[in-house]
């Protein structure tokens, strides 16, 4: 049984690659505020939720985001597909207490927003990033001292403020007592046929045990095309009028932004099919097509065409989720869809920590405990 929570938890990449490789969990907590941001900082925050007890606390976080009278789409998207209760659900990284989760963890997987450290090499250590969400990620790393984790970001990360960023998380986690590699790995050489490139950096604690020395997985034959992804039925909603047909079929036009019927699609992001950007497909007309003034056929290629966009369904088969609930409307949908981390790299890269570390060295390892950190 593996222990799991995550943070900035998303719609369950990790979650999705345990249960594919039918490894039994149980989830201690999840957190993310929904893309719900927030007008009050976070020492106004601290003195409201000053003196109160942990329950109390969580409840108070939860009615300040409440407030911005938006939904918290992800925990609706979340509590759809996963088992998990309302007190096992949490708000806000900066306000989560890991001390309390300390020698229960074994993996930790995630990543943070890229954001530079303006006090690097003044004050040392973790609080050179004091003020980011990547301190609160290393902070978690800090008090639970996992014996493994997982942190995944975009590949400008690299060079973000000409490599400063990447020395100061790279001293960081090494700072805490783990020994990292990293690697940037590419969804399509992991069984997606996607485009999706992201820097993966896997940590093992000093103290532990290794049965050998962790390696990064090899690339694998991608043996799918996206056609192979399509969904059987699609509501007529998903088709374009002139306008977008015209505009998703000529190359001239959008300049790149939008693909046709490729075997990879280019990489999924948060605004994918919004103003007609990303991938498209371009099938044959149904009869009734032609007497439905909202759908536009055209000239592709010397025949009769209709273009249209992906299903939110399509798109989450696409990031390598299998049998996802899809219970919010289609533009939260393809956010969530963009936002996560390919399923298969991380069924890939957690397979080869498994091989790597020896869970029986200290204490009670009979149980795993995951916390997944999702970058925003």
């Amino acid at each position: 049984m593996i222990k799991l929570a995550t943070v900035f938890s998303g719609i369950g990449a990790i979650e999705q690659a345990l249960k594919q490789m039918n490894i039994e969990y149980e989830i201690v907590f999840a957190c993310d505020n929904g893309e719900r941001y927030l007008d009050i900082d976070q020492e106004s925050i601290k003195r409201q939720i000053e003196g109160l007890s942990e329950k109390e606390k969580e409840k108070k976080i939860r009615e300040i985001y409440d407030a911005t009278g938006k939904e918290n789409n992800v925990k609706k998207s979340y509590f759809a597909n996963y088992d998990i209760t309302e007190d096992r659900w949490y708000e806000d990284i900066r306000f989560l207490d890991g001390k309390k989760f300390k020698g229960e963890v074994d993996l930790l997987v995630g990543g943070s927003p890229c954001q530079s450290f303006s006090t690097y090499g003044k004050r040392g250590g973790l609080e050179d990033t004091r003020g980011t969400l990547f301190y609160d990620y290393a902070r978690l790393i800090k008090e639970i001292q996992p014996k493994a984790f997982i942190f995944e970001n975009v590949t400008g990360l690299l060079n973000h403020d000409e490599g400063k960023t990447w020395r100061v998380i790279k001293d960081v986690f090494e700072s805490l007592n783990y020994h990292i590699k990293f690697k940037v790995m590419d969804a399509q050489y992991y069984g997606l046929p996607q485009m999706r490139k992201r820097v993966f950096v896997v940590g093992i604690n000093n103290d532990i045990e290794y049965k050998r020395e962790f390696e990064f997985p090899k690339r694998v034959d991608l043996q799918d095309k996206a056609s192979d992804f399509l969904d059987t039925e699609v509501d007529d909603k998903y088709y374009l009028g002139e306008k977008g047909f015209i505009y998703v079929t000529t190359p001239e036009r959008n300049e790149g932004r939008a693909r046709v019927n490729r075997d990879i699609i280019g990489c999924q992001t948060a605004n994918q099919q919004f103003n007609w950007i990303g991938d498209f497909r371009v099938e044959t007309p149904k009869e009734n097509f032609y007497k439905d003034e909202r759908i536009f056929v055209g000239n592709y290629n010397g025949q009769d065409a209709v273009a249209r966009k992906m299903t939110p369904n399509e798109c989450l088969k696409l990031m390598g989720f299998k049998d996802f609930k899809v219970v919010v409307p289609d533009t939260v949908a393809y956010r969530q869809s963009g936002n996560s981390i390919a399923v298969p790299v991380l069924k890939e890269i957690t397979k080869s920590i498994m091989e790597s570390i020896n869970f029986d060295d200290k204490k009670d390892t009979n149980k795993w405990v995951i916390i997944v950190i999702f970058g925003i």
